[in-house]
């Protein structure tokens, strides 16, 4: 293995949130098991979820103290010995839940990664596999958005809701942004068709209003919280989904009263990891998604916000406080 026996990395040693990461100088270097690869990180991805995994409230997230992050992109540099489809050397981007990817090194499943498409730079691909295929499978398989229908989007600067907006007007959708005032800008220049506060209390009449009184055919939900209440009133009568996929502000709950007598509409249930765990052909339909849309130009290469390795606390503060736009990346 040509790697050290130590590394940098930040290690996360509560549950009381990103202000308990701590940069260590002496973690070891992980040995990759029979079906990881272990990679040298170039540029870890920064997600809500490891926002979430500091506080515990990620199920199936791991315990302190770990080293966190679990989307990374860098070069291989050993294999498992039942790894054989990823070569030593190849420049992947990938995830992995507990591989602890804010660090100089970590362990990947090998069936969790791909190649850092031809021409693109390591910290370019990231979101690729979280973001992108998250975006794609709410819109499609989930969301069976079609052209001409109208797509209200919960986050819309966000790393997930960028992707959204440029996928689904690709697939010929109207696009209603929701984002904080100072992000307009960049989610009208990602195509959308309009935008509005993601913090309105009339979000979900706004909505009716843009749609001649009828809502919504989807609405890709992540923000949870208030937003959640919103996100059904807006969606369409009978025929119109809601794909929830993120709580970033709490938990919200339905009641079959609700879907009975108030909204009557689709919600469906979304994680990116049971996806592609209980369903691997959907996902294998989405990763063929992904493709076409790089050969059309919709998925391009895009620098995320850097930071520092030993900046990843102001990293996922800043990404809590709703602060950043766009892919974050920790640079180790």
């Amino acid at each position: 293995m040509n790697a050290p026996v130590t590394m940098r990395a930040l290690q996360q040693t509560s549950l009381n949130g990103p202000q308990d990461l701590r940069l260590i100088t002496d973690a070891p270097v992980p040995e990759p098991a029979p079906h990881q690869v272990l990679i040298r990180v170039s540029a870890a991805g920064v997600n809500f979820g490891d926002v979430l995994q500091a506080y515990g409230t990620f199920l199936g997230g791991p315990q302190p103290p770990y080293v966190a992050g679990f989307e990374a992109a860098g070069v291989v540099v050993a294999r498992g010995d039942a790894v054989t489809a990823v070569e030593v050397g190849a420049h992947v981007v990938g995830v992995g839940i507990g591989s602890g990817t804010f660090a100089e090194y970590a362990a990947l499943p090998a069936a969790a990664v791909m190649p850092v498409p031809a021409g693109w730079e390591d910290e370019e691909a990231l979101g690729v596999m979280i973001n992108w295929t998250t975006a794609v499978a709410a819109l499609r398989p989930l969301g069976r958005v079609e052209a001409g229908n109208t797509v209200l989007i919960h986050a819309a600067a966000g790393g997930t809701g960028q992707a959204a907006v440029k996928t689904a007007k690709h697939y010929g959708a109207t696009v209603i942004g929701a984002a904080s005032p100072h992000k307009h800008n960049t989610v009208r220049a990602l195509g959308a068709d309009h935008v509005l506060d993601s913090a309105d209390p009339d979000l979900a009449e706004k909505v009716r209003q843009l749609t001649a009184g009828t809502g919504a055919d989807l609405v890709l939900e992540s923000a949870g919280g208030a937003s959640f209440g919103a996100s059904l009133a807006a969606a369409k009568r009978v025929t119109g989904r809601v794909v929830v996929y993120g709580s970033a502000s709490g938990e919200a709950a339905i009641t079959n009263w609700e879907l009975v007598y108030r909204h009557q509409v689709h919600v469906v249930g979304f994680n990116i990891g049971v996806l592609i765990q209980a369903a691997p052909q959907t996902f294998g339909e989405v990763m063929r998604d992904l493709f076409t849309l790089m050969a059309a130009g919709v998925l391009t290469p895009t620098r995320p916000g850097a930071y520092d390795l030993a900046d990843g606390p102001r990293a996922l503060a800043e990404l809590e406080a709703r602060t950043t736009v766009g892919k974050l990346a920790l640079l180790p």
